[in-house]
């Protein structure tokens, strides 16, 4: 079992990993060269990503976006499972912890005043 503290570091650093999936995966679509080889691809250099995965860029460019967006579905899902837990069990450990009663005073008291040190008149 996971305690809270580990279960939050857990979803920290998942959702951290989460960013960086997301910004990866706006720069693979942005990148891809559209139908009608102008757009936003080409200005993010569609002729370089050419250069450098050779003939096959879209698809190299179409299979990382696929992988991507699958990454970021799972990781999102998971994410929402962890909260679930988190939340689960912080209530549950909420549940089970004994509520502390302190001594009850009446609304109708008067104010005690507080008391004066010898040798001192108020």
């Amino acid at each position: 079992m996971l305690s809270t503290l580990h279960m939050s570091i857990v979803l920290g650093i998942l959702t951290f990993v989460l960013i960086l999936i997301s910004l990866f995966l706006i720069l693979v679509v942005l990148a891809q060269k559209a139908k009608s080889d102008g757009g936003v691809g080409a200005a993010l250099g569609g002729g370089m990503t050419e250069s450098a995965f050779g003939a096959d860029t879209s698809n190299v460019l179409s299979n990382l976006t696929i992988k991507a967006a699958i990454a970021f579905f799972v990781l999102s899902f998971g994410l929402y499972l962890g909260h679930i837990y988190q939340r689960t069990h912080r209530q549950a450990n909420e549940e089970a912890l004994p509520s502390v009663v302190g001594p009850t005073i009446p609304a109708n008291t008067a104010p005690v005043p507080a008391p004066v040190p010898a040798g001192k008149t108020p």
